[in-house]
């Protein structure tokens, strides 16, 4: 990993300032901020163009839109039928046909994107986030109404000679965080060990108790606290 410079921790703390937690600073003290002369350095522009004067078309139609770089690399696609993933340089064949945007690095390769997935239940509406070579983070909205959202792990890098040492896609890792709204409304909050077992749920009970449980590397569920419900036995 390269050395960060002052310049890009400035550019950093830029990014996580309207995050950043309040509580951390100590009682009646200023939050901690870039300084003026900082701010000065990384200004890349004092006035930049947030507005066009007139719109050079009402209204544009196509099947497909690429928005690219200064040298040619392909950057965004809008399209009605998104093209097939491209990691590493290879492109492989998509699980499902999707109308929506597609995002790629600075390589090409397909980094995330959100879009409608026309999957054999149905329409589901999806939208994803990427480490190289698989999915990092990604909501899905299914046709029987349920919700997910999960966090994956970042596999290990591991490039394939048979593949001209590309990297290989859809290496097995966990799904460290997953939470989701059944088709009946259940909800559910999950965290998981680095075997892919959840370790720990929060979900709400039939009968409406908040409930956290407990399980164990196979899956049985060894402790359950409900506070509420206990008081009422």
């Amino acid at each position: 990993m390269t050395r960060m410079t002052s310049l890009h921790r400035a550019v950093l703390s830029l990014a996580l300032v309207p995050v950043a937690p309040l509580a951390a600073a100590e009682a009646g003290s200023p939050p901690k901020r870039p300084s003026l002369e900082t701010l000065q350095r990384i200004i890349a522009d004092r006035a930049p163009q947030t507005r066009v004067e007139a719109v050079d078309h009402e209204r544009i139609t196509a099947r497909r839109i690429d928005i690219v770089g200064e040298d040619g690399t392909i950057r965004m696609t809008l399209s009605a039928n998104t093209p097939p993933p491209i990691i590493d340089g290879i492109q492989y064949k998509r699980a499902f046909d999707v109308a929506g945007m597609i995002l790629y690095d600075d390589t090409g390769s397909e980094r995330g994107g959100f879009g409608v997935a026309d999957t054999p239940a149905g329409t589901a509406a999806v939208l994803a986030l990427d480490h190289p070579a698989m999915d990092a983070a990604g909501w899905r909205v299914s046709p029987d109404g349920s919700v997910m959202f999960v966090i994956n792990q970042a596999p290990p890098l591991i490039r394939e000679a048979g593949l001209g040492n590309r990297l290989v896609p859809g290496v097995e890792a966990p799904t460290r965080v997953k939470l989701s709204v059944a088709a009946d409304g259940t909800p559910m909050v999950a965290l998981a060990d680095a075997g892919n077992q959840p370790r720990v749920r929060m979900t709400v009970t039939p009968e409406g108790y908040g409930a956290i449980e407990f399980l164990d590397a196979a899956g049985k569920v060894v402790h359950v606290m409900a506070p509420e419900r206990d008081l009422k036995r």
